[in-house]
């Protein structure tokens, strides 16, 4: 079953689908916000006040989509796909790494020369200061959070396919940005800015609380 699992995680499918996924829908959805609303603006086959009202809900609800894809994807389903593989793949499917932050890093790392990891790796600081074994104060390094299965990796020459990238991991992480993908803009987003639209709409003073013919006018046109 897991090792099932595993080669759906590393089959070349879901790495083309989650190829930049963040980007693309960071970059959808701010496009969306700014050319929808724009559209309805320059429409004259509706009324000036339809046009606002239609161009504000819309930007509002791009907005919301935006904020959602932003807080909900990345610290809750990336995030819960590393802790779930964490429980579910043995060490040697993918790695051992404190963080899914430490992991990008890892593969930001993997990515370059091997010369450049090997001096990325001795200079790259935390910014904290530790006691080292002689007793000496230093400034922390981030290599001194890694593994020392994970820094023998990174010090593999490039040649035979260079450090291991851990497949199942990073296919896990991207099925979980997939999941979050489509459950935030597909189904909490639109919940979210039920609530909150229609508030900031009367805020901004293109809707009345009692007065409910802008929309029932948009209904008809849009």
């Amino acid at each position: 079953m897991i090792n099932g699992v595993g080669k759906i995680l590393t089959g070349n499918s879901l790495s083309n689908i989650t190829s930049n996924t963040n980007s693309q829908v960071m970059l959808e959805t701010t496009l969306k916000a700014i050319g929808r609303p724009g559209f309805i603006l320059i429409d004259n086959e509706i009324s000036e006040d339809t046009k606002r009202y239609a161009a504000a809900k819309e930007f509002l609800y791009q907005a919301t989509c935006l904020l959602v894809y932003a807080a909900l994807v990345v610290p809750v389903f990336k995030h819960g796909a590393f802790k779930l593989a964490q429980k579910t793949f043995e060490k040697t499917d993918i790695g051992n790494f404190s963080s899914l932050k430490q992991y990008n890093h890892y593969l930001k790392l993997c990515d370059t020369t091997h010369t450049n990891r090997i001096q990325t790796l001795g200079k790259e600081i935390k910014g904290t200061s530790v006691v080292d074994e002689t007793g000496n104060v230093r400034r922390q390094l981030v290599k001194d959070e890694y593994d020392a299965s994970m820094l023998t990796e990174l010090q593999k020459p490039d040649g035979n396919g260079g450090p291991n990238k851990f497949p199942v991991l990073k296919g896990a992480i991207e099925l979980g940005n997939i999941i979050g993908s489509v459950f935030g803009l597909a189904v909490f987003a639109p919940q979210v800015s039920h609530a909150f639209i229609h508030p900031a709409l009367r805020i901004l003073g293109l809707e009345k609380k009692s007065d409910k013919s802008v929309q029932n006018n948009l209904d008809k046109t849009v």
